[in-house]
């Protein structure tokens, strides 16, 4: 979860009411960002771009398009949602697991009254089927409730996804590689039996200040610290000999550069929030494979409703004490029918504003906030970015097309994501989530390309970034320093040569760069 030192060495670290004006914002106003003043496409971008309008209408072409596509990262991404089920249902019947068959929910061996194995979907071709079903959003039934569906699936194979967490990881980052992304944050919950139990120990102090010392008191905090590295080592190791890193003929993801991003469970007890965000923090600070903490579970949850300011304000108190961690949430996962109006009203608000997040997750009921123009305006000129997965936000909320705010966020000139959320419960990849966006909102490559590009200027990847000031509002100009250097003809020297050197985020920018000029010319040719 460091940077590769050797060739195979992986960088682990792991329907409800619309609202029209959300697709037709307000024109930006001068103290706006604004869209993009994207630089003028070059002749590569302009024939890779005729290329794609070319093969529109034939779906074999468009798909492998988009599936060679560079991605850049994904960085709103649940390692225990991402794999596929197929792979879960594969590990369950190899740990000899049995399934529920009233509710299919995975459970412990021995297989008793109302089991049966796991591995007779092995053979029995309408359990798998009826596996799949219970496990992901595979014919999801019209009418019923996605939200539902969705979430609970996380419950019927946690039994499965808790034991190989390396396995998963050595999938997700494989399928990963296949999909020509090249950069991944993950979310998966450090030492939480550990935390869970140390939380109780101290119990809640609602003086934050006071509530941290308990946990730092005696090294409790640091222990549950160690604790969390040494299951990420376990997790490196299962990983490595999964993805066969070590070996002769190592996987594709063994090159891949991960980052953990610590989640939280946002519907626990006050003093077990505050003490999963104190752990992920200061994770963050003692090892560089973690980077930053999330909020997670449904926001729309009983508790996550009542305790969400107070969780924004423990946010807020503790990313001062640690400043060099990084702080993404999810916020506005909401949508009219799902809450009161009055808890539409400030989420993604409190999450800028108090939680000072550097990027959201979802975002979805953003016209709702009050005053959401001035909200747009401050995530535009602070570049809070927005992660977006499109078919997450339609399955879960019943939102796509105009009703997403996508676009309102790209003409007030807020940096924009895509993203997968749980790619093996919502049965996509990346490469759907841009298809689906060039397609639902007319997407031309050169903005395909920014999108990429964006991925990785917004990830929490350390150094100076390859782009000059904000490049979501001023366009993707290469540092002065890069700025003569071609990318695909081999390695610079010089300053650049430098900045790649110091700067892993520069490096990864670089890279991808390199990625668009194999691409282009690749699709150039065809057109």
């Amino acid at each position: 979860m460091l940077y590769p030192t050797g060739a195979a060495a992986l960088c682990l670290l792991t329907a409800l009411s619309a609202l029209p004006a959300a697709a037709q914002p307000d024109s930006p106003r001068s103290d706006q960002a604004g869209p993009t003043a994207r630089p003028p496409a070059t002749p590569a971008e302009a024939r890779t771009a005729a290329h794609l309008e070319s093969v529109r209408d034939d779906s074999d072409r468009l798909r492998d398009f988009f599936q060679k596509l560079p991605k850049g990262g994904d960085l709103h991404n649940h390692l225990s949602g991402a794999v596929t089920t197929e792979y879960l249902i594969k590990l369950a019947a190899q740990d000899g697991l049995c399934i529920e068959t009233k509710t299919m929910t995975a459970v412990p061996p021995p297989c008793g009254d109302g089991t049966r194995p796991a591995a007779d979907a092995r053979t029995d071709k309408a359990f798998h089927k009826e596996l799949v079903r219970a496990w992901s959003m595979e014919d999801f039934p019209q009418g019923e409730s996605g939200h539902d569906h969705f979430f609970a699936t996380f419950g019927k194979f946690g039994e499965v996804t808790w034991r190989h967490p390396g396995k998963l990881l050595a999938e997700v980052a494989e399928h990963a590689a296949q999909q020509n992304q090249s950069y991944l944050e993950t979310m998966a919950t450090p030492a939480s039996d550990g935390a869970k139990k140390l939380a109780a120990e101290v119990g809640w102090d609602p003086n934050p200040a006071r509530m941290h010392r308990k946990l730092l008191a005696g090294g409790k905090l640091d222990r549950l610290v160690t604790q969390a590295r040494k299951e990420a080592d376990s997790t490196n190791a299962e990983f490595r000999a999964e993805a066969r890193c070590d070996t002769a003929h190592p996987g594709r993801a063994c090159q891949l550069p991960v980052r953990w991003i610590s989640q939280v469970s946002r519907g626990s007890s006050p003093e077990r929030v505050f003490t999963q965000i104190a752990l992920g923090l200061r994770l963050a600070e003692r090892d560089s494979r973690f980077v930053a903490v999330n909020l997670v579970q449904p926001e729309d949850g009983e508790s996550a409703l009542r305790d969400y300011r107070l969780q924004m304000r423990m946010l807020n108190h503790l990313g001062e004490q640690y400043p060099k961690a990084h702080i993404t949430l999810h916020a506005g996962e909401l949508w009219p029918g799902l809450v009161k109006p009055e808890d539409l009203s400030f989420h993604i608000g409190e999450a800028v504003n108090v939680a000072k997040a550097e990027r959201i997750g979802h975002g979805v009921d953003l016209v709702h906030e009050d005053d959401w123009q001035r909200l747009a305006r401050t995530m535009a000129r602070r570049e809070t970015a927005v992660e977006v997965p499109l078919t997450s936000n339609a399955q879960i909320l019943g939102v796509k097309g105009d009703d997403h705010p996508f676009q309102t966020y790209r003409a007030h000139g807020v940096p924009v994501v895509l993203a997968t959320d749980d790619p093996g419960v919502s049965r996509i990849d990346i490469s759907h989530e841009y298809q689906y966006a060039s397609t639902t909102y007319q997407l031309r490559y050169p903005e395909l390309k920014d999108l990429a590009r964006a991925s990785l200027e917004y990830a929490f990847l350390p150094g100076r970034s390859l782009w000059r000031g904000n490049p979501t509002r001023d366009g993707y100009r290469p540092t002065s320093a890069c700025g003569k250097e071609r990318p695909g003809n081999g390695r610079p020297g010089g300053a650049c040569g430098r900045l790649l050197a110091d700067s892993p985020k520069a490096a990864a920018q670089w890279r991808l760069e390199s990625a668009f000029t194999t691409f282009e010319r690749a699709h150039s040719s065809k057109h």
